[in-house]
């Protein structure tokens, strides 16, 4: 029978401050209403903001922060039970591969634009 050896040191680990960021990037621009964070809408004027659910936004952000950040912890504890380094690496890319263009294609939708009654 296989026995792992299982080494995650957390005080040696610089590739857990990645996730450990996006977590709490992802609460304070959802919990935190630090909405400036988001790319473009700290550029808009007040009337263009209103045209726009902020916290519709400020949802998918959240999640896809949690989930990027989800991938790469998840990296993080596979490669230590592998004993990989490039484990972490690979998940790392691949968060990021997934998160921004979910993170651009959601934001950017149709679906958070506020329709005002005529």
């Amino acid at each position: 029978m296989a026995h792992f050896k299982f080494n995650l040191e957390l005080n040696n680990n610089p590739m857990l401050f990645v996730p450990i960021f996006f977590i709490i990037l992802g609460i304070v621009i959802k919990y935190g209403k630090m909405h400036f964070l988001i790319a473009g809408y700290n550029t808009m004027t007040k009337a263009q903001q209103a045209n726009y659910d902020i916290e519709g936004i400020a949802t998918v952000f959240r999640n896809g922060m949690f989930g990027m950040a989800l991938i790469m912890l998840l990296g993080i504890f596979c490669s230590a039970l592998m004993e990989d380094e490039s484990i972490k690496l690979y998940t790392f890319f691949i968060a990021l591969a997934i998160g921004i263009p979910y993170l651009l294609i959601r934001s950017n939708s149709n679906k958070f634009k506020v329709k005002k009654d005529q």
